[in-house]
């Protein structure tokens, strides 16, 4: 039994590798899984499992040969906000996988923003010649229920990926802040400036160490130094490619800021104190379903004279509390639904 994995990994990308270990710890174990990647060596390496490159079409087509189901996601792989080619890529693998015959499993999905019509009408198609169907928003979900999509709507999975301890934490002052930015058109040179300065003085006011995570190396370091360099002796640069590492990480902190969104998802699940920095609507949908305090980058003031952001900051780290116990067992109980659409799926083979 074999299963074609498909996502934006081997990309370098730490929510979306968090989203690939995750989904290969809930697959049934006599499946055996087959990653499409950007870098194959590297994923083979890492999760120990067969993989071949994303954009070979020979590699492609053999591995669709050899397959019998064909697993799609997770993530924000429809949408066409920042690319109108990636929604015709998955869309036309899932497509190209279903006149093949393959089960088709949207696993964990997070769809649109849709602004095109004919793109809107293409992921309509998709979703409806799916096997089974996972979603983890809310907005999501009302999208495929208007198409009329059978589908199960449960909270992102990598609230249920295990974590694993981060031997540099020990060398790490206490208490902790971790700070995850994004290379993004809304953070402009002067709405950074503008997060600096208030990290400096979230910083001074409370004696925390700043922990800088760039989730994806080549989109977020060149931001991470930039921060570092303005916070000398008082912050840290941590790069970290294995997502459940990654996740260990939010185990050693106090507060966590984040624009990428499974940085916010990995804090939460850890029971961190977190503030969104948002640029899209999936981080917005988050925030509003776990109650976490933010700004939209778009209306954050790019001069602060008011220092409202910092003192926003030192409020939450303060006064804030992160999700309970209770809460977060709740949420990794119902991420686990996604796993009981993969056993569903698979089981007939």
């Amino acid at each position: 039994m074999r299963a074609l994995l498909s996502g934006y990994y081997g990309k370098g990308n730490g929510g979306d590798e968090a989203l690939l270990a995750t989904l290969l710890q809930m697959l049934p174990p006599d499946v055996t899984p087959v990653v499409l990647s950007g870098n194959p060596q590297a994923t083979h390496q890492r999760y120990a499992v067969e993989s071949h490159s994303r954009m070979s079409v020979t590699a492609v087509l053999k591995a669709l040969a050899s397959c019998d189901a064909f697993i799609w996601g997770g993530g924000s792989l429809m949408q066409d906000t920042t690319s109108s080619i990636s929604p015709l890529y998955y869309g036309g693998l899932i497509t190209l996988a279903q006149t093949m015959g393959l089960k088709t499993i949207a696993w964990s999905q997070g769809i649109g923003p849709l602004i095109r019509p004919q793109t809107r009408w293409f992921t309509k198609r998709c979703f409806q010649g799916c096997t089974q169907v996972s979603v983890r928003d809310r907005s999501s979900s009302n999208l495929l229920s208007a198409w009329k999509v059978p589908h199960i709507l449960a909270p992102d999975p990598v609230f249920a990926l295990a974590g694993k301890p981060v031997a540099e934490l020990d060398d790490i002052p206490q208490p902790r802040i971790a700070v995850t930015l994004r290379s993004h058109p809304q953070l402009t040179p002067a709405r950074l400036s503008t997060i600096i300065t208030a990290l400096r003085s979230l910083q001074t006011e409370t004696q925390a160490f700043i922990l800088i995570l760039p989730f994806q190396k080549s989109a977020d370091h060149s931001i991470a130094v930039a921060v570092q360099s303005q916070l000398p002796d008082v912050s840290r640069i941590l790069s970290l490619a294995d997502p459940q590492l990654l996740k260990g990480v939010f185990a050693g902190v106090e507060m966590a800021i984040g624009m990428r969104l499974h940085s916010l998802i990995m804090a939460s699940a850890a029971g961190c104190r977190c503030f969104a920095l948002s640029y899209d609507p999936k981080i917005n949908s988050l925030m509003e379903e776990l109650a976490i305090p933010g700004w939209d980058l778009a209306n954050l003031p790019e001069d602060d004279q008011s220092n409202s952001i910092s003192h926003l900051w030192i409020e939450h780290y303060q006064n804030g509390r992160g999700l309970s116990s209770e809460q977060i067992q709740s949420l990794v109980d119902s991420a686990l639904l996604h796993r009981q659409v993969l056993e569903e799926s698979l089981q007939s083979f």
